[in-house]
């Protein structure tokens, strides 16, 4: 066989293999890009309804127990300014354990059908946020991973695919020790 020959067969073997292993380590990136904007799609998704459903309590809670309209103004307007999502969801945490102090103080409002429908669906919705927050942080966790090893952090730079943040809000990469804060 030819020696030039030889080397031109290993030189297309060689870079065969690296197209493949990069088309490999491509597509394994993007699955788990995928499964993390699905995922956050949900939350946001189950955030405006879990929104929804504590401004409808709040009104329910305002008609049957008499108390002023600015116990609320905290949480009036939050749907409408810019924050992330992971400010919603603490601020909505919020809100509900709000309407848990409020339920405990107001042994009426627990009688409420309306009342108790919608503190079911909100119980619900949390459960759904948490599995759905539990899903978000596992592909999370496996994208990050991924990115930080060799050969695949050459493909992320190139593609510009970053260290995604948990869904908490903590960013396990950088020098900011104040966000492990609960």
């Amino acid at each position: 066989m030819n020696p030039v020959f030889t080397i031109l067969l290993t030189i297309v073997a060689l870079v065969g293999i690296v197209g493949i292993a990069y088309i490999i380590i491509y597509n394994n990136l993007q699955a788990n890009k995928i499964k993390i904007n699905e995922a956050e799609s949900i939350i946001d998704e189950l955030l405006r309804k879990k929104y929804d459903l504590l401004n409808m309590i709040k009104m329910l809670v305002l008609e049957e127990t008499g108390l002023p309209e600015k116990t609320f103004d905290e949480y009036k307007k939050i749907k409408e300014i810019n924050i992330s999502s992971f400010d919603f969801e603490r601020k909505l945490t919020e809100y509900n354990n709000l309407i848990n102090k409020i339920k405990s103080d107001y042994d009426n409002l627990g009688d409420d059908t309306r009342f108790k429908k919608y503190y079911d669906d909100i119980y619900e919705i949390n459960e759904k946020l948490e599995a759905a927050k539990s899903f978000y942080n596992k592909y999370t966790s496996v994208l990050n991973k991924i990115i930080k090893k060799f050969p695949s952090n050459i493909v992320a730079f190139i593609h510009h695919i970053k260290v995604q943040a948990f869904f908490d809000g903590k960013d396990m990469f950088d020098d900011d020790i104040k966000d492990f804060k609960l």
